[in-house]
């Protein structure tokens, strides 16, 4: 007998096998669930009680054990399903092994051949939760890493991060794009007790509201033309553990009504179905807007705004925070040093005037992107010229090598001669940029609205917003 009683779940259609396994089961010490079908098993996976492992007939009437082990892996990636198979299913099996299945038994089989599939299924498992928690270890220890600062101000934050974290309350982040909002969501996640569950980011700027809304909370097989099969959305992925709704503001009001059921109740319908899914999931939002003001439009719904806004974080810019800078310059420099098997040294003195009387609008962001392509490109003197221009560099550019300088022995202007192609894609690139941010300006930042003034289709606008490396 073990110590410890370990749950597993028999699924299978014939009843003699289901007592069967149930006797030999529970003669080694187990505690057994059974289900006689495929939707009787998943209510168990997905309802409990928990189980440690599942033991899944291949053939089964309705819903089969491949299906049944598609279903599960939406819900539970590493719980360990041993298939049960007959002789001669050696192409179903590798399906299934493919699919996911932890490992595979063919009947007949002894009571000995049983107990070593399990305790392999189980060590295997064991060795999953150990990678995934060093995996996490290290993320966290990233985390860490990244968590640079100096100033007094975000010494409060780091604070508030720490006093809250262990919480289960809804938080809303603040903060200008680039300020590091996800990363200190992802501190308050793995700081928590929720730090061994899901962690489930979603950008709500990128996608249209039709399909936020499938993204969000799924659908069933036919809710529309191509849903071939269902799908479980981003909440659903999420249960037990943290959802990360980046740029809430950018929600639509119908959206938003959606969401303020799972946030008062804990649960929604998927998109074409009837019944209700419940989750358990901790929200924590970020947004770049004023949602103070969204709400006092019309924009934002104040209910949902109240409900996110339990805790909030403010994070500073970098422009408000200036003694950060040096200990995130190095930071970064490190990092990329080691990552690319550089070793650029930078001489402090230099450099240091040009960081700091910079005005950083694309924040911590900009900066990383900054030190990244001075360590790829090993030109200091590019990135202080860059600096002091007040052009900064706004998007990952730093795989472009500079291809356009003349390679003659030139002086003066002449230095900053490029082909004509070259001149007109900049000049029709800047142009673009120009105006798109007056659309976005006189929209109040409102995409939709700015697509619609500039006649471009919406996903256009946010392609041609990421190519002109423009921000809030």
């Amino acid at each position: 007998m073990m110590d410890d009683k370990l749950r597993i779940l028999v699924v299978d259609d014939d009843e003699s096998i289901r007592r069967y396994i149930t006797k030999l089961l529970s003669q080694s010490g187990y505690e057994v669930v059974a289900a006689a079908n495929g939707k009787d098993a998943l209510k168990v996976v997905r309802t409990g009680p928990e189980v440690s492992l599942v033991i899944l007939d291949i053939l089964m009437p309705e819903m089969d054990g491949l299906e049944t082990l598609a279903e599960i892996r939406k819900s539970s990636k590493d719980l360990p399903v041993l298939m049960l198979s007959a002789l001669g299913q050696t192409t179903i099996i590798v399906k299934a092994m493919k699919a996911g299945a932890t490992d595979y038994l063919v009947k007949p089989f002894e009571e000995e051949e049983l107990e070593i599939a399990i305790t392999k299924s189980l060590e295997k498992k064991k060795l999953l939760t150990e990678i995934t928690s060093l995996k996490k270890k290290l993320l966290i220890d990233e985390l860490r890493g990244e968590f640079i600062y100096k100033s007094p101000k975000m010494d409060k934050v780091k604070a508030l991060v720490d006093q809250i974290a262990e919480t289960d309350v809804s938080v809303l982040i603040e903060g200008e794009s680039g300020t590091g909002k996800e990363l200190v969501a992802r501190a308050l996640h793995y700081g928590s007790y929720l730090k061994d569950k899901p962690f489930v980011k979603v950008n709500c700027a990128a996608l249209p509201h039709e399909l936020l809304e499938s993204e969000l909370f799924g659908y069933e097989r036919g809710a529309f033309t191509g849903a071939y099969r269902a799908k479980a959305g981003k909440f659903e992925l999420a249960n037990n553990g943290t959802i990360f709704l980046d740029e809430i503001g950018e929600i639509d009001l119908a959206i938003q009504s959606k969401l303020l059921q799972v946030l008062q109740e804990g649960s929604f319908s998927r998109l074409g179905g009837k019944q209700d899914v419940h989750v358990n999931v901790r929200v924590i939002a970020a947004t770049n807007k004023d949602l103070k003001k969204a709400v006092e439009q019309g924009a934002f719904r104040e209910d949902i705004y109240y409900r996110l806004n339990v805790m909030n974080i403010h994070i500073p810019p970098l422009c408000e925070r200036k003694e950060d800078i040096p200990y995130l310059f190095e930071y970064f420099i490190d990092t990329y040093n080691e990552k690319y098997g550089k070793n650029i040294v930078v001489d402090k003195e230099e450099v240091y005037p040009t960081l700091l009387n910079y005005s950083w609008p694309g924040n911590i962001r900009e900066l990383k992107n900054q030190v990244k392509r001075l360590v790829i490109l090993g030109n200091i003197d590019e990135m202080i010229q860059h600096l002091r221009t007040g052009e900064g560099i706004s998007q990952e550019t730093v795989s472009q090598e500079p291809s356009h300088r003349s390679t003659g022995q030139l002086n003066g202007d002449a230095q900053e001669i490029m082909p004509l192609k070259l001149a007109a894609k900049e000049a029709t690139l800047k142009a673009e940029r120009d105006m798109i941010l007056k659309a976005l300006r006189g929209t109040n930042w409102n995409k939709k609205k700015a697509a619609q003034i500039l006649q471009i289709s919406y996903k256009a606008l946010l392609y041609k917003i990421k190519e002109c490396g423009i921000e809030k």
